[in-house]
């Protein structure tokens, strides 16, 4: 197995410097968030999922998914969709927009993503799997990997196959998430699978599930053998775990965990950047879910969190968070 540290490694021509990478999650790796986790040591952030079929209409929602600044390079851009056409299409124009790597979801668990026959079902049509790999590989000069999960249910854990299928058509790395479908974000992960495909593939494999600190990254890292770890609802209101990843697999140190004011500050920092890039009516309604998980465990919380839901303006929000930091100094 190899030794893990936050050497560089490749995907394709693509340097990755670091380990801790983040996870393509609908409603969270949007760039206010990608910013964030950059900035906080991620070695490689990706985006939001966008979709095939919005790109090849032109929908104006996905062309602003597609947008990214400079500094967040080196970017995962993820589509999902089953027709190879489609997929060729978008993979062409996601590189168009400055990705450095096209990544396809065919892991999505949600209702609405496989009944289209997207997502995590395309685990139940390996041909057309690899016809849609196939078609993305093709149509760019960039790299391009694979998300997946270990099958649809517990009968059906072909994941082995499927990624041995995926890597020859071409695809240059593989995601693999410990659950099946059936399982959605339930149980436990099995990495002993994640496990299986290191071992059986030449490229790279990005171990995901179950992790939620540095010491659960290397868990997995030495586990597995895979060449990093995605991380994704570990990263949701806590952007320090990519440093804290990073210098666990350096030195083994832990680093301490932010303090409450510490997590107020950055979901300000947050909250500034979502009304930046999306204008301040969507900033205010969106950075209501990201607070619930930044102020998680806080003294009043609850509290908190159900006023917040409740404030439609930049200045109410801001005040908000003013008056609850300054109820924790006095506590």
């Amino acid at each position: 197995m190899n030794e893990i540290n936050n050497s560089t490694w490749y995907i394709g021509n693509v340097p990755i410097t670091g380990r801790a990478v983040l996870a393509p999650m609908a409603g969270v790796s949007d760039i206010a968030y990608r910013l964030l986790a950059k900035e906080h040591g991620a070695a490689l952030v990706c985006t939001e999922m966008v979709s095939a079929m919005g790109i090849k209409y032109e929908n104006e929602h996905t062309k602003d998914l597609l947008f990214m600044e400079d500094v967040e390079h080196p970017v995962s851009m993820q589509i999902f969709g089953s027709d190879p056409e489609a997929i060729a299409l978008a993979s062409q124009v996601v590189e168009r927009a400055g990705a450095d790597i096209v990544d396809i979801n065919m892991g999505c668990p949600v209702k609405k993503v496989v009944s289209s026959g997207d997502g995590s079902a395309l685990m139940k049509t390996p041909d057309l799997a690899a016809r849609v790999a196939e078609a993305a590989v093709k149509a760019v000069s960039v790299p391009v990997t694979v998300k997946m999960r270990l099958g649809w249910d517990d009968t059906s854990k072909n994941v082995l196959d499927f990624a041995k299928r995926i890597e020859s058509v071409g695809v240059a790395a593989v995601a693999v998430h410990g659950r099946t479908r059936e399982q959605m974000y339930m149980g436990h992960a099995d990495w002993s699978y994640i496990k299986e495909v290191k071992e059986a593939l030449q490229i790279p494999v990005m171990g995901n599930g179950d992790v939620v600190d540095a010491l659960s990254a290397k868990a997995l890292l030495d586990e597995t053998g895979c060449d990093a770890v995605l991380i994704g609802r570990g990263a949701q209101g806590n952007p320090w775990i990519f440093n804290e990843v990073n210098q666990y697999l350096a030195n083994g140190t832990l680093l301490p965990k932010p303090t409450a004011h510490e997590r107020l500050n950055m979901l300000l920092r947050h909250f500034e950047l979502l009304c930046k890039y999306k204008g301040t009516a969507l900033g205010v309604r969106e950075i209501r879910t990201h607070a619930g998980w930044y102020i998680k465990g806080l003294p009043e919380s609850a509290k908190w969190r159900n006023r917040i839901n409740t404030l439609y303006t930049e200045a109410a929000f801001k005040e908000a968070i003013a008056t609850y930091a300054a109820e924790l100094t006095r506590q």
